[in-house]
């Protein structure tokens, strides 16, 4: 029978990039998509079916991880083999400025969907098996190398909402005997990251200062270290973890950090410009407690897995300029016929 996968945050990067590696599983995938006024399907529309054709695999449902009735209703229609956690608020240096919020999304959210889960297998008598996005920011200021071994020492409303899921995700592993893991992804990128994460930031903003659509690009600390892989990898470890015969936690890396220094000297000089004469030091952008060093121990994952990493940094930025330098084109084109195009963020 077909193997139906249940992701919220379905339309945020990994959610798109897990939902198109399942469907090419056989997968029947559904996604939890909240309501929004504004388009926020862009980087699923590619694989979007009508939901009325013969054959489809891919289906949406509203719903929001803070309102338990609904996700309750979703989980119950869809019976699910494999469901995925991966909606949240997920930038850190918002969860400073929203940390009621985020703490009931990220924390709370991730509660509520693991109790529906409980619950629908005692109704059903049919095992549901459970993926929880942890986050390598759960490590804070440890020492590096970290891996499932190192203690959690958040610094952050999002990093101490996650950890907050971590416990609840092995409690409710160890208590009832649910088949709940937790994925301690560090940082993971790609031509589909939000604009507002730093490394689509510079990315994005050095295309534009490329084709002279901006002049200027707002950073932070450019002295902070990470571990920085390409999302689509990320996504096979999700799913091969749910597939082991056991349930237990991995941490998702590369073994290499990087940074943001470094990142900034790569995309600039792959540009043939220098980020000196554009980058800003913004003080606003700072965190009020930041995370230094970053840096994953995959051994567990590689052995017990047999998984690891198949983009490099270099065709990771490569990747990710490539792509907002064929946006930029297109801005630069739209302008010059006199149509005007809105820079948003990218000019900060």
């Amino acid at each position: 029978m077909t193997k139906k996968a249940l992701i919220t945050g379905i339309t945020g990067q990994d959610g798109s990039y897990l939902a198109e590696f399942l469907i090419d599983k056989g997968y029947e995938v559904h996604g939890v998509i909240r309501r929004s006024s504004c388009l926020n399907t862009d980087r699923i529309e590619h694989i979007y079916q009508n939901p009325d054709q013969t054959g489809c695999k891919f289906f949406l449902h509203y719903g929001d991880l803070g309102d338990a009735t609904v996700l309750r209703r979703i989980v119950n229609l869809v019976k699910p083999d494999e469901v995925y956690n991966l909606a949240a608020q997920s930038h850190v240096k918002v969860s400073f400025q929203k940390p009621v919020y985020t703490a009931d999304i990220v924390a709370l959210g991730a509660l509520r969907l693991i109790e529906i889960i409980r619950d629908s297998q005692v109704e059903n008598g049919r095992q549901i098996r459970f993926y929880q996005a942890g986050s390598s920011e759960m490590f804070g200021n440890v020492k590096p190398p970290q891996s499932e071994m190192t203690p959690f020492s958040p610094r952050s409303p999002y990093a101490a909402a996650k950890v907050h899921a971590f416990w609840q995700t092995v409690n409710y592993r160890e208590a009832y005997g649910l088949f709940a893991v937790n994925g301690i992804l560090f940082n993971h990128e790609s031509p589909r990251r939000g604009e507002t994460f730093v490394t689509r930031k510079i990315t994005r903003a050095a295309s534009r200062i490329k084709f002279g659509l901006q002049d200027k690009l707002h950073l932070g600390n450019l002295d902070t270290r990470r571990d920085w892989g390409f999302a689509g990898d990320y996504v096979e470890a999700m799913w091969l973890m749910l597939q082991q015969d056991q349930p237990d936690d991995y941490v998702i890396a590369t073994g290499e950090s990087h940074t943001v220094r470094d990142f900034l000297d790569l995309v600039f000089e792959k540009l043939s410009l220098d980020w000196r004469k554009y980058v800003v030091i913004d003080p606003s952008y700072l965190r009020p407690t930041e995370v230094d060093y970053l840096l994953g121990d995959i051994s567990k994952a590689r052995t017990k897995l047999g998984w690891q990493p198949k983009t490099s940094f270099i065709q990771l930025v490569n990747m990710m300029i490539e792509h907002d330098m064929e946006l930029a084109r297109k801005d630069k084109v739209l302008i010059d016929a006199g149509f005007k195009v809105e820079s948003n963020q990218f000019d900060q």
